[in-house]
């Protein structure tokens, strides 16, 4: 809880909220492979003068792309998160590992956020709690559905735009 409530807060500056996320509820996950996110790698940023966000991500490879997300806020950096999408069991996976500034991890050792798809669609793709939506060719927004209190949860969107296509 500790985790997200931090999570929640350094983000809350650069915010909008909407419904844009689905969960995934014990259901399967539907047949998928990386081609549905052909759109994504390149190296995206968000944000305005004082509080940025970047994410890059790079091209399908062995049947995963990887991705790193960097948050700054006020002058300095507050955090990271390294990022795969990997095709598994005829489907598509999202991991998370988030670190701090030093690189100490927030999860335990072994331990990552894990989340399947829901869902896809031309510009959309649906894990449960996180939506890629393609705005145009140089824009996306990426929605996460946060748990800021015990059992109370928005849903935050980061608008990015294309700086590099890889």
């Amino acid at each position: 809880m500790r985790l997200t409530i931090l999570f929640f807060l350094f983000l809350s500056p650069f915010l909008s909220f909407s419904q844009n996320t689905l969960e995934l509820g014990g259901k399967k996950s539907p047949k998928a492979d990386l081609s549905v996110l052909d759109w994504l790698p390149g190296y995206w940023e968000g944000g305005g003068e004082k509080d940025k966000t970047e994410e890059i991500w790079s091209k399908a490879m062995g049947g995963s792309i990887m991705g790193s997300f960097k948050f700054y806020k006020g002058g300095e950096i507050s955090f990271y998160e390294i990022l795969t999408i990997s095709e598994e069991n005829g489907s598509i996976i999202l991991r998370i590992k988030h670190f701090d500034k030093h690189l100490n991890g927030w999860e335990e050792k072994n331990e990552k956020v894990e989340m399947p798809l829901v869902k896809s669609e031309k510009d959309k793709v649906y894990f449960d709690g996180l939506t890629f939506e393609r705005i145009s060719k140089k824009r996306i927004v990426i929605h996460v559905l946060m748990e800021n209190a015990p059992g109370k949860r928005r849903e935050i969107s980061f608008p990015y735009k294309l700086k590099k296509r890889f």
